[in-house]
């Protein structure tokens, strides 16, 4: 007998949510019960009653990688708590993925590599039958300080799982959209996912969005790491495809329910931002936001983060935008690798020309990732200059965003935290 036991946060919460989905869908772990341990007392608690009723337990743990040191002092308290070998603690997600060694001496059991749909599947049926979990694929596990790997997990079709966990009620956005063709040296997504588009198809989409109208949604969002790719196999947009799957969802929500797209929680490439596509938009979604990600406004700090795009194409799809009847909320990320003050000025100069026009700006400072090409970079730092820069604009209400956390997060993570 097995109980799975989430450490479940707000931040990793939709990743529980499809892994959730995941073990309903198969008639092998479906009756396998899930419970969601919201904080520390509540997976001890969790735990000790599965313990008590004679089961093992997987506790399945997934965060960021600015959530694990926090996570991980969680992890030697629920151990500290309970200290018991039928207790197995999985970590999973982009940062144990990046770092199963380092997640692995942090106190973990087991990570989970890659996409986890297939592996908790296999998990959960390994522990059931009593068989070593680090025979399933996409595991990785120390054995005498040494990291050792049991292969890849597959890659996901996205059609073959629900996007979400309905027999216990737990719902997000549908992802439509896995892995990403940019290589953006900051991002984790296409080094975690893969460097190529996967689609939920229109069909799968429409199903799911039918399920969330009979259980009475009014609100409809879809996860993508760029939403104008959609149906996309390369850089260059399908509107098509776009069209497709816009004009099908709205069949199915109605005009009085709201589609929400290129926006939170899937942002716009600037360079996707065409006349066509705004008035597709136009036509079918409900937001009257769009999510551009410019990230600076000095070209050569966008050419060596390979973004894909200079700084005239943000500027362009920020007004475009505007002259559509949307509001661009432009995403700007300071303290990247190499930025220079010239830099920093040329973006300051972009961000008070955009925000004229009407814009706002979205203000992130760089976390130097784990699993990405900039891993070793120093971790983003603000000037005192820029700093009061960006709190004057936040004052205005043309910025927002959590730049100063961020810049905290960024010196643990360059420390190897």
């Amino acid at each position: 007998m097995l109980t799975v036991v989430w450490a479940y946060r707000r931040t990793g919460k939709f990743a529980f949510h499809v892994l959730t989905g995941a073990l309903e869908s198969d008639a092998r772990t479906a009756d396998v019960p899930i419970e969601f341990g919201n904080g520390i007392d509540a997976v001890v608690a969790a735990t000790r009653r599965a313990l008590a009723q004679g089961r093992r337990v997987l506790v399945g743990w997934s965060f960021y990688s600015p959530d694990f040191v926090r996570l991980a002092a969680e992890l030697r308290e629920v151990r500290a708590a309970i200290d018991d070998p039928r207790v197995l603690h999985v970590a999973g997600g982009v940062h144990a993925s990046a770092e199963p060694a380092a997640t692995l001496r942090a106190g973990f059991d087991l990570v989970a590599t890659g996409e986890g749909e297939a592996t908790i599947r296999g998990l959960v049926q390994a522990l059931r039958a009593g068989t070593d979990p680090r025979e399933v694929a996409g595991t990785a596990w120390l054995d005498g300080g040494e990291l050792r790997r049991r292969g890849r997990a597959a890659r996901v079709d996205l059609d073959a799982f629900p996007p979400f966990g309905p027999g216990h009620a737990r719902f997000g956005p549908i992802e439509i959209t896995r892995g990403c063709v940019y290589a953006c040296r900051f991002c984790q997504t296409p080094y975690f996912a893969g460097a190529a588009f996967r689609h939920r198809s229109i069909a799968n989409v429409c199903e799911w969005v039918r399920f969330l109208v009979g259980r009475g949604f009014r609100d409809f969002r879809f996860l993508s790491p760029t939403s104008l790719s959609y149906g996309a196999s390369g850089p260059e947009p399908d509107l098509g495809a776009v069209e497709a799957l816009l004009a099908g969802v709205r069949d199915e929500i109605g005009p009085e329910r709201r589609l929400w797209f290129g926006t939170f929680p899937s942002e716009v490439r600037p360079e996707h931002v065409t006349p066509r596509a705004l008035q597709l938009l136009r036509r079918h979604v409900s937001n009257r936001a769009l999510i551009l990600g410019g990230q600076s406004g000095s070209d050569r700090v966008l050419q060596a983060s390979a973004r894909g795009h200079d700084a005239a194409t943000v500027e362009r799809a920020a007004a475009l935008s505007v002259e559509h009847g949307f509001v661009p909320h432009v995403d700007f990320l300071f303290g990247l690798p190499g930025e220079e003050p010239a830099d920093v000025d040329a973006t300051l100069a972009l961000m008070d020309r955009l925000v004229a026009r009407g814009a706002k700006v979205h203000a992130h400072t760089f976390l130097p990732l784990p699993g990405t090409p900039f891993r070793r970079a120093p971790a983003g730092a603000l000037t005192a200059d820029l700093r009061r820069r960006l709190r004057h604009l936040a004052s205005q209400g043309r910025l927002y965003g959590q730049w100063e956390q961020q810049e905290g997060m960024a010196r643990a993570l360059a420390d190897g935290g």
